[in-house]
């Protein structure tokens, strides 16, 4: 009997390493975790420089569950997170990593090439890139040179076994696996096309395997998930990284999606499964988060992710032209200082708006009023913050892009009674700074009010609603909290303002789930 429980076990040993890391307990940065789990490709690269600790938090603070930063070595032997071979493209070095010890590459500036506002920021360790993720996202190793006993004792020694997926060469990767005594989890790429299903897990062990897009279908995935092995699609580059994509990916019923729009990709599987949000949102400036505020790529990203308002500001030029600006000046947000009243538009139009945001926007332009109104479409709304523009002018450009239905205009009391005056199918938005307010405000018969998200109250709310009367509030600054979010939403609010979709989107989420 000793010898067939025996018997037993050893076959329940090959089978467990024939067939890879059954369930292999990942850690879950995101509770409660998601059916599809996001991979953002070196971090947040559209808001951060790759493989950073900006663009790692960055990504930890959009929910978004895995990062991907590539390893290699410096010549003294320590891990770095770095993608390149040579220093050229992302740094002011030259040569290659592999030729500068650990100090020297820490004193190089690899943020510059990204935006000017990231100079100076360092090349990180790996121990670095694994203290900054733990216990807020988990990290998908793409080791491109590493030391196999070192890259073990990196992970093991900053607790993070549980939170990595290692990914890389296969006999570098078994070493990895030999060494970490089964306690770090490997990935492996599998080709459908020229490899043989049984084969590949046999030689590779994966508790993760990486597939192309195109080659992932839901019979393969099956396939895998009845082995105990998770799917992650690479949907990287404009053929895959796109709505039509990421919707196959998820009907196949992938695990992960590395991505470099986890935006885009989180927006896309949240609304596969929900065709109505149980609030309204306004995105502020465009996505001014992840596009250069108030120009047209910010816009067309507002658009991509299906947001019900899209907020711009309006101001004036020296030859009375509208153009999408909000600070009274360009300095700010252009490569060139004035106020915009004190320039015409020729010169305006002539600035880059987007290197201040990052090189990768280089050559946007600051759009006219009449370009950002026609990139609406024919769904979305638009909020018009009127800094600097005449009621008239106001109306004829709501008039001539026909959005009588789809605008909100936010001004003042006053100007807000002079548009009505002017046009009563003007949806006019003033502020509303207290509850005392209301009253007066009502006499103008606004569409809605701006209230101050300290005011908020469902008492406030219903009076408004009473009154036929939206409300809408700006979730800005310390308000963008999932909490807060919550607590708005439950309170009956109509349209929340938000520099931050993904907490807004996971504010709505857990309300789902708590139903």
């Amino acid at each position: 009997m000793r010898n067939f429980v025996w018997v037993l076990l050893a076959k329940s040993f090959f089978v467990f390493q024939a067939w890879g890391q059954f369930h292999f307990p990942f850690a879950e940065p995101v509770q409660p975790p998601r059916a599809v789990e996001l991979v953002a490709h070196r971090g947040m690269m559209m808001l951060a420089p790759e493989n950073s600790a900006e663009a790692i938090l960055a990504a930890a603070e959009d929910f978004v569950e895995w990062v991907e930063v590539d390893v290699r070595l410096s010549a003294d032997g320590h891990h770095v997170l770095f993608h390149d071979e040579s220093l050229d493209r992302t740094t002011d070095g030259k040569g290659p990593v592999s030729a500068m010890t650990l100090e020297a590459l820490q004193k190089l500036d690899a943020g510059s090439w990204f935006a000017p506002r990231f100079a100076n920021t360092r090349i990180l360790s790996l121990r670095e890139g694994l203290a900054k993720a733990r216990g807020r996202v988990n990290l998908y190793l793409d080791c491109k040179e590493i030391n196999p006993e070192v890259l073990v004792r990196d992970i093991l020694e900053s607790q993070m076994e549980k939170s990595v997926v290692v990914f890389g060469d296969p006999k570098k990767i078994q070493k990895i696996a030999s060494i970490g005594g089964g306690k770090i989890a490997r990935m492996a790429k599998f080709f459908p096309r020229t490899m043989e299903f049984k084969t590949f897990l046999e030689e590779n062990q994966p508790a993760v395997v990486e597939m192309d897009a195109a080659d992932v279908t839901a019979d393969i995935c099956q396939s895998f998930h009845e082995k105990g092995v998770k799917v992650e699609a690479k949907v990287l580059g404009l053929q895959w990284d796109n709505p039509k994509v990421w919707k196959r990916m998820v009907e196949c019923k992938v695990d992960w999606l590395q991505t470099d729009d986890p935006l885009g990709a989180r927006f896309t599987e949240f609304r596969m499964r929900h065709a109505k949000l149980p609030v309204r949102f306004s995105m502020h400036r465009g996505v001014g988060r992840y596009a250069p505020e108030n120009t047209l790529p910010a816009v067309q990203k507002s658009l991509d992710i299906g947001a019900d308002l899209v907020e711009i500001d309006i101001r004036t030029t020296k030859d009375g032209a509208f153009v999408l600006v909000h600070d009274s000046t360009i300095n700010r947000t252009t490569i060139a200082k004035g106020p915009v009243r004190e320039m015409p538009l020729d010169a305006i139009r002539k600035l880059d708006a987007g290197t201040k945001f990052s090189k990768g926007f280089a050559g946007v332009k600051v759009p006219t009023l009449d370009e950002g109104l026609k990139a609406l479409g024919q769904s979305s709304w638009v909020y018009l913050d009127a800094k600097e523009i005449v009621p008239e002018k106001l109306i004829e450009a709501v008039g001539n892009h026909n959005l009588w239905e789809r605008h909100v205009v936010y001004q003042s009391a006053d100007y807000c009674k002079k548009l009505k005056a002017l046009d009563p199918r003007m949806r006019t938005l003033p502020p509303l700074k207290s509850r005392g307010q209301l009253k007066d405000l009502a006499g103008i018969k606004p569409f809605g009010v701006d209230a101050s998200w300290s005011i908020l109250t469902k008492e406030l709310i219903e009076e408004c609603h009473s009154m036929g009367i939206q409300v809408f509030s700006d979730a800005l600054g310390f308000n963008e909290t999932v909490s807060e979010y919550q607590k708005a939403i439950r309170m009956g609010v109509d349209v929340i303002q938000t520099d931050q979709p993904m907490r807004l989107l996971r504010a709505i989420e857990l309300l789902e789930k708590s139903k």
